[in-house]
């Protein structure tokens, strides 16, 4: 299965980003921390350039904290800071404003030299749709100022928001690049909810999800479904699955649809845990 999905307001949304980074002072680059790799646009890389960033790592509720942590290492060597937050319930927020000032730490020092009195951070958030822009941005600033929504695509317009007295942010609708060099990146961002399942076939999509577990947490799957090992016919998993939740259908035929359904939403409302699918030992030997 190639997935693939790429709105006509993403386009815009680009050419938006463009024309108004000189507006801002950094960029707040949005990441989902179960896949804090597959949920970044390299779009993004050509759009902002050498425009100051910081990689808001959201989510981290959901995902592994040793593979969190090992995430936030490696963007930091790479020359970009990065903090782990979780828009929800405000954890690590208060990081965001402080290494925003110690990344403009230098500029904001120039200002007060030419006697300029520093005003606040300006911000531009982006990211791909459902990583918690909207969240974000309600949680900073105390208020339901943008737009939520548990399905992708819900900002469609640049909107600026005041965060107290320190920072301003420029809202910006989520980008999806047109096309996944990587098939897995798509399945990786399916199975956490930034693409729309409407273009979905799920049943492909719960085999990539259970063969994922059975390689990086098979003590979840066996907790959770009673399965040790998912066979090459992996409809074998999906009737065990389908007898231990009852989704037979009279006749005694199995409910493959039903089944699949389950098994994507038990991830996403973590049933079988804390999950991430950015593997960090896997995903940086391929890269190198």
């Amino acid at each position: 299965m190639t997935i693939q999905w790429f709105p006509g307001h993403m386009a815009k949304a680009r050419r938006e980003v463009t024309e108004k980074l000189k507006l801002v002072d950094i960029i707040f680059e949005l990441v989902d921390a179960r896949l804090p790799l597959s949920s970044r646009n390299p779009m993004i890389d050509q759009v902002i350039q050498q425009k100051p960033r910081l990689i808001i790592l959201n989510k981290m509720d959901m995902a592994d904290e040793v593979e969190t942590k090992k995430w936030i290492r490696y963007f930091e060597e790479q020359g970009t800071r990065a903090v782990a937050i979780n828009s929800l319930d405000g954890r690590g927020l208060q990081l965001v404003t402080r290494t925003s000032k110690e990344i403009l730490a230098e500029k904001w020092d120039r200002m007060i030299a030419k006697g300029i009195k520093p005003r606040a951070i300006r911000a531009m958030i982006v990211g791909i749709p459902n990583v918690g822009k909207s969240t974000l941005i309600n949680r900073l600033s105390k208020k339901s100022l943008a737009k939520t929504g548990n399905m992708p695509g819900v900002t469609k317009a640049q909107q600026w928001i005041k965060v107290g007295k320190e920072i301003e942010l420029l809202d910006t609708p989520g980008i999806l690049w047109p096309k996944f060099e990587d098939p897995e990146t798509g399945f990786k961002l399916a199975v956490t909810g930034a693409i729309k399942d409407s273009v979905i076939q799920m049943q492909e999509l719960a085999i990539y999800a259970l063969k994922f577990l059975e390689e990086r947490y098979p003590e979840r799957l066996k907790e959770r479904y009673g399965i040790e090992k998912v066979d090459e016919d992996v409809a074998v998993a999906f009737e065990i699955i389908a007898k231990r939740r009852s989704f037979v259908l009279p006749g005694g035929e199995i409910d493959y649809d039903m089944t699949a359904e389950a098994v994507v939403r038990d991830i996403r409302n973590q049933y079988l845990g804390r999950v991430t699918f950015d593997y960090y030992d896997e995903m940086i030997v391929e890269e190198d």
